[in-house]
């Protein structure tokens, strides 16, 4: 949310059984409250940003990760230790801004086939960072090299 210039507090997550009645009511009380000191929320404005965002939560990567993320700092491994929580949030961290970026990619190549420079306009993000996300979804067959604009290589998405 916060890569996304998103309140991250627009979106929260707890974990409550189904035996915790007074605790589930707490946490709608508190959710709401918070939604309603923020104020509405404008999804027009971050159309592409969700998107992304949708789209990376969909990868594997980051489903197994955040899926693993609380097994990871409260168990033991087969090494009998536990993993460095901040270990886990680092490499957690790294995976949702890759992710996330790549998403933003993919969904401006929805449009048709885009220059480094162009990707970089329309997502807000480095040039060098577009090009690193590119590499890593080529190698990950999403996308591709199109064609040439005089010198210019154009990509397009393979994604669905």
């Amino acid at each position: 949310m916060d890569l996304a210039g998103i309140n991250r507090e627009r979106v929260q997550l707890r974990r409550v059984s189904a035996a915790e009645g007074a605790l589930f009511a707490e946490y709608v009380r508190d959710i709401s409250e918070t939604a309603t000191k923020l104020g509405p929320f404008d999804r027009s404005k971050y159309q592409l940003q969700i998107a992304a965002i949708e789209r990376a939560y969909n990868t594997r990567r980051l489903r197994w990760l955040t899926g693993m993320e609380y097994h990871l700092q409260h168990n033991d491994n087969v090494y009998e230790t536990r993993t460095n929580p901040e270990l886990v949030h680092e490499i957690l961290d790294e995976a949702i801004e890759s992710e996330y970026h790549k998403g933003l990619i993919l969904e401006v190549l929805k449009d048709g086939p885009l220059s480094v420079k162009e990707m970089a306009q329309k997502t807000g993000l480095k040039v060098y960072t577009v090009s690193k996300r590119l590499n890593e979804l080529e190698k990950e067959g999403l996308a591709e090299f199109n064609s040439h604009d005089g010198t210019t290589p154009k990509f397009i998405s393979l994604a669905a």
